[in-house]
């Protein structure tokens, strides 16, 4: 049987064959089982604070959890509608036992997900992903009359508690405002931070541009947000704004717009973060922690850079781990996710565009500046949808790849991976030129959808 936990949480079809109300309440009763336990050692109950996006599925789904952790004895404080990196880190500073974010990120409105954080706001590894999803079939001693949870709401001192932190981050102040010149649009994908993305950069001083900013529980990244930074490219422009930044559903990605409106990927982002860092003695190891799918372009720069490059699985809490076995201090993917160590467990798509807002404040450039310094091998991505996600063993499938890889020789690269997110097969080809990436990565997915297909 195929793992419930994909590459981040429970992620699916709402309300559909896996993702019910149902699924939460009972999921929430098994994490309380396994990561209430480290409530015992302080001598109180467990505690949970629960998180959501605005999507609507996320009312519902969000308060399953909630009945199911308090069933459980677990205390719950329900945060409503935030980011899910404010999440992760409010479970620190409200001294809770672990966190609950309801979201799909990315996805499409009518999917939504279950997402969990364990002490210290850090998502959970494989092992207590398993170990959860095994208490789904256990039977349990339900508390009853003082034993069970109790439930309180906080929607506003917490989010202001995760502002503050954001700002803080780059010295921001009343009195400080560090960004003050720069104007910045911001695609909120009516998402979970329509309301702190903007409100965090106001603060720091910038003028802002604000776009995608009311979500309505049906508009989360519809034509929006950093998977559909068409609009934001535009309003860049328009407006004459600096530059821009695009956030997903649930902020812990942000992708960029430079002041011509072309797009500036997690890549661009990351190398220019890394250079800076590095410069002020604040790039432990001097290395940066990325995916496989990261850019060979980007490796080949931060080489010449003096910067070490260490690559991991696709997904920011694999980026995350590797990180703080080594302490180090930067990583991310190039899809936005980004994880300062410093002021962050996860990525976080606010702070993201905050640091890179500084970062062209203090050097002086322009945002089109410090990317155009990253090269960018040519790369195509296709999404071969409507295939066994298990099939990229399959005999004839590994030979198409061994003959692009063939084909490529050292000008390129080859990776197929399942989505650990969606049901489709990520095609990605990296070439000499475009139209090379483009021709071998056609071939490729060709080649799965024929063999594949369900």
């Amino acid at each position: 049987m195929a793992r419930m936990f994909g590459t981040d949480g429970v992620r699916g079809l709402a309300n559909g064959p896996v993702v019910t109300a149902d699924l939460a309440l009972n999921l929430a009763s098994a994490a309380a089982a396994v990561l209430g336990s480290a409530g015992k050692d302080t001598g109180r109950r467990a505690r949970a604070v629960v998180g959501r996006d605005p999507r609507a599925s996320g009312e519902f789904l969000a308060s399953a959890t909630t009945a199911g952790l308090a069933s459980a004895g677990v205390d719950v404080i329900d945060l409503g509608v935030l980011p899910t990196p404010g999440l992760a880190y409010l479970v620190t500073e409200l001294n809770a036992t672990f966190g609950v974010m309801i979201s799909a990120s990315h996805n499409p409105m009518q999917d939504n997900g279950i997402k969990f954080f364990q002490t210290g706001g850090v998502k959970l590894d494989d092992e207590i992903e398993d170990r959860i999803e095994a208490r789904l079939n256990e039977e349990w001693q339900r508390p009853t009359g003082a034993d069970v949870g109790r439930v309180r709401i906080d929607q506003g001192a917490a989010v202001e508690k995760y502002i503050e932190h954001l700002v803080g981050s780059i010295g921001a102040t009343w009195d400080n405002r560090p960004l003050e010149g720069l104007r910045i649009a911001v695609d909120c994908a009516n998402g979970a931070a329509s309301v702190v993305g903007p409100e965090a950069l106001r603060r720091a001083g910038a003028d802002v541009v604000v776009i995608n900013a009311s979500p309505d529980g049906k508009n989360i990244n519809e034509k929006a947000g950093s998977t559909h930074p068409e609009q934001l490219q535009a309003v860049v422009v328009a407006a004459l704004a600096d530059f821009g930044v695009a956030f997903d559903g649930d902020a812990d990605r942000c992708l960029a717009v430079d002041g011509q409106g072309r797009l500036v990927d997690g890549d661009q982002i990351l190398g220019t973060l890394a250079k800076s860092m590095k410069a002020e003695g604040k790039l432990p190891g001097d290395t940066l922690v990325v995916t496989v799918m990261s850019n060979l372009g980007l490796l080949i720069h931060m080489k010449e850079q003096g910067i070490n490059v260490v690559q991991t699985g696709v997904g920011d809490r694999y980026v995350l781990e590797e990180m703080r076995a080594h302490d180090y201090g930067l990583g991310g993917e190039q899809s936005g996710h980004i994880i300062i160590a410093e002021h962050a467990t996860t990525g976080d798509g606010v702070l993201s565009a905050l640091a890179l807002a500084m970062e062209v404040k203090r050097s002086g450039k322009s945002l089109a500046a410090l990317a155009d310094e990253i090269p960018r091998l040519p790369q195509t991505l296709i999404n071969v949808s409507g295939v066994d996600k298990d099939g990229t063993s399959d005999p004839e499938v590994l030979k198409a790849v061994a003959a692009a890889e063939a084909l490529l020789g050292d000008h390129g690269r080859v990776l197929l991976r399942a989505s650990g997110t969606e049901p489709l097969i990520r095609v990605m080809v990296e070439g000499p030129t475009q139209d090379a990436a483009d021709g071998v990565a056609e071939t490729l997915a060709a080649v799965v959808k024929k063999r594949l297909t369900l």
